[in-house]
């Protein structure tokens, strides 16, 4: 579903005439970004993110994630020599880390960081972490039977938070570990930042990410993050002011070809 929304609203945004100079997501959001970007075709898309989905569903359940305020290099350290049980799944600022993996070992990070803001995730499984390895031979046959192609609009991964080359993102290996390597959200921010990208435009449900990003661009001057629909508004409402906003900014709709 969450796919389904994200890819709906980009070929929304591409019918009005707007273009991104590059496209970046977060974990599955990545999925829909390569798609918008050329790599996989529509179809190639959904059989990728629901053969992801299904074999995550059918993984055991039990496993647990935390958002946690401290930085990379203070949860490693708590999780160094529990490798196979609990990792990060995502950086998404420069203390804002998520881990994940069994409910034990993620209680005993939680009371390890009980003098700092924490808050459990309400998920199914503990994604983007040792408890996902289990799936991916299985996920690995899918994804070696589909067509990728080289991105028409450069992709930022958000594995390592660079752009990706046509060769690496064509890869079915990529698309592997992008189920199991944790997700680095503040470091692909930085370098859409750094090449000088300063209008983000969430494509979602919801305006998380734009929230998640809100550190990265705090002190870039004409930074703005316009998420084009929020939780609990009307969509017409919420999408008109992200197009609205878009405008005033200078990278609103092509007028000229409504008039």
């Amino acid at each position: 579903a969450l796919f389904a929304v994200e890819v709906a609203l980009f070929a929304l945004m591409r019918s009005w005439g707007l273009r991104p100079e590059a496209v970046t997501g977060h974990s599955i959001g990545e999925i829909a970004a390569a798609h918008a970007a050329g790599v996989l075709s529509l179809a190639d898309a959904a059989t990728l993110v629901a053969a992801r989905g299904r074999l995550m569903g059918a993984l055991p359940t039990g496993g647990a994630m935390l958002a946690v305020a401290a930085t990379e290099d203070e949860v490693a350290d708590l999780l160094a020599g529990r490798e196979h049980e609990i990792g990060i799944a995502a950086i998404n600022g420069p203390e804002a880390i998520v881990v994940s993996g069994t409910s034990d070992a993620v209680s005993d990070v939680e009371g390890k960081l009980a003098d700092r803001r924490t808050k459990r995730l309400a998920v199914s499984h503990a994604f983007h972490s040792p408890l996902m390895e289990p799936m991916l031979a299985e996920f690995a046959e899918v994804v070696a039977k589909l067509d990728f192609h080289a991105p028409e609009i450069p992709v930022i991964s958000g594995m390592t938070g660079e752009q990706v080359d046509a060769k690496t993102v064509c890869d079915p290996d990529y698309w592997v570990r992008h189920v199991r390597e944790p997700v680095r959200y503040d470091a692909a921010i930085r370098s859409l930042l750094g090449r000088g990208v300063r209008v983000f435009t969430e494509l979602g449900p919801d305006a998380v990410l734009s929230g998640m990003a809100a550190d990265a661009v705090a002190d870039v001057a004409g930074a703005e993050l316009v998420p084009t629909l929020r939780r609990d508004h009307p969509e017409d409402d919420a999408l008109a002011t992200a197009i609205a906003r878009l405008h005033v900014l200078g990278s609103g709709p092509d007028w000229a070809a409504y008039f």
